[in-house]
């Protein structure tokens, strides 16, 4: 994909000034006292907090005002039409259990791109004051007034590799069994990272991030990230994970495909 570098400075200042406001509006809502969660499902507890929709609100004025033509998705408000051909993707706080619960894993999503997927992706965490950020000219880590680009990891076997995800079930029960066929394997696996296991994969620090159940909100700004220092990013499958569903976040092709191998042979079983 051709981008035009005018058009692509433009926005990631954008993508820059929705974090920062999302990061201004959540974090007097980390660890207080007074937050309160309501739960979106009947038959468990997926948590939303008014810091999740306050975030999302500000971020979605902030684009009506500096890019109107701009179609945006959004975990919280859903689907605002545009006519520009690019979507900004949010997920003002991605791992909201994790709010809750005070951990500093979860993060500020912002995505920008076209139905062919994100090219640019910011992970924010704003409590430890870290964002990452993968554009077409790379990926690189900003803490205040510093910025270190980042790649991944070379390629190495599985059986010395960090592997992560969020939930220890993963999905279904077919995705559960196959996940655990590709973490027995591995050296390290760690669970409960949500966003952060990702930019963790860009910073070269772990190998692997897979996981099922995702929504477009979920993968976009990650996977943007993810390929921007040097990685790959699919579905199980091998097809582009953009839309959501199961992904794979690999540092490098080798270490791709020894986990897609075992994922599809697994799943072709079940």
């Amino acid at each position: 994909m051709t981008h035009d570098p005018l058009l692509t400075t433009e926005l990631e200042r954008v993508a820059h000034m929705l974090a920062d406001a999302a990061r201004d509006t959540i974090l007097p809502y980390f660890r207080a006292d007074t937050l309160q969660t309501d739960n979106k499902l009947k038959g468990g507890y997926d948590p939303v907090t008014e810091a999740d929709r306050a975030a999302e609100r500000v971020m979605r004025d902030l684009l009506a005002r500096h890019r109107p033509d701009d179609a945006i998705l959004g975990e919280e408000y859903g689907v605002s039409e545009g006519s520009s051909g690019l979507t900004w993707v949010l997920d003002p706080i991605d791992g909201t259990r994790g709010f809750v619960s005070g951990t500093p894993t979860w993060g500020v999503l912002v995505a920008v791109g076209t139905q062919d997927g994100p090219f640019i992706g910011i992970v924010d965490q704003p409590y430890i004051g870290e964002r990452f950020i993968g554009t077409p000219d790379g990926a690189r880590l900003l803490r205040g007034e510093t910025a270190r680009k980042l790649t991944t990891a070379p390629a190495r076997d599985l059986s010395q590799a960090t592997v992560l995800t969020t939930f220890p079930e993963v999905g279904s029960d077919a995705e559960r069994r196959a996940f655990h066929a590709v973490a027995e394997r591995a050296q390290l696996t760690r669970y409960g990272m949500d966003c952060y296991g990702y930019a963790l994969v860009a910073a070269g620090q772990v190998d692997l991030v897979i996981e099922a159940g995702l929504a477009a909100y979920d993968i976009q700004a990650p996977l943007a990230l993810v390929q921007a220092a040097g990685g790959v990013v699919t579905d199980w499958q091998g097809n582009p994970a953009h839309d959501g569903g199961t992904a794979v976040a690999a540092a490098n092709s080798d270490i791709h495909a020894q986990a897609l191998a075992i994922l599809q042979e697994r799943m072709g079983a079940a």
